[in-house]
């Protein structure tokens, strides 16, 4: 199943798409973060999201939910069940749609680093995770169950491994398209 969905990605990946989703991933944050960011620290007296974190204890992070107050546990919670699950949809579109059109020109089409364009799935799933997390540890406080801060900080954890592993391929495929252009098209580029 994932390697027909990584064949099928090549069919739609192109360049207006990319910067389309590239355009919704920088109104995000420039506009909807920020001002989701700003309201929770204003509210909670300047605790950030848990979202911004790699890592955290039990105890990190119901000190972090205690600081919301209940208006802030309210506004988060919201924001992780609309905004935060947007947002994770649209990198993921971008993510895949990004490293399958660099991949196309960097790669072979029978490399087998063509499949690994589904790798940002991996970052939508534990992000989805992470976000049901964070919005259950909001709606049970005061309530303090270590199992789901664990699991949260676990979805968390490689939520940030998945967005950095896409991020990484998104620079091994920029270098490689890069090289096959020079290589392909030198005295075009030399002018």
């Amino acid at each position: 199943m994932l390697l027909k969905l990584s064949t099928s990605l090549r069919k739609y990946a192109n360049g207006w798409l990319v910067l389309a989703f590239f355009a919704g991933l920088v109104l995000f944050h420039a506009i909807i973060f920020p001002a989701q960011q700003a309201n929770l620290r204003n509210i909670s007296g300047g605790t950030n999201p848990i979202d911004l974190l790699f890592f955290y204890t039990p105890e990190e992070v119901y000190a972090m939910v205690a600081s919301y107050g209940e208006e802030g546990r309210a506004a988060y919670r919201a924001f992780e069940l609309t905004g935060d699950i947007v947002y994770p949809i649209l990198y993921t579109l971008f993510f895949t749609l990004f490293i399958t059109w660099l991949f196309q020109r960097g790669f072979q089409a029978e490399s087998p680093m063509q499949r690994l364009n589904i790798t940002p799935l991996g970052a939508w799933l534990f992000d989805l995770l992470e976000n049901f997390g964070i919005a259950g540890m909001l709606s049970v406080y005061p309530s303090t169950p270590a199992a789901l801060a664990w699991a949260s900080a676990v979805f968390t954890l490689f939520k940030w491994l998945f967005v950095g592993t896409s991020i990484l391929l998104s620079f091994i495929g920029i270098a490689m398209a890069l090289k096959n252009t020079l290589k392909n098209h030198p005295k075009e580029l030399a002018r």
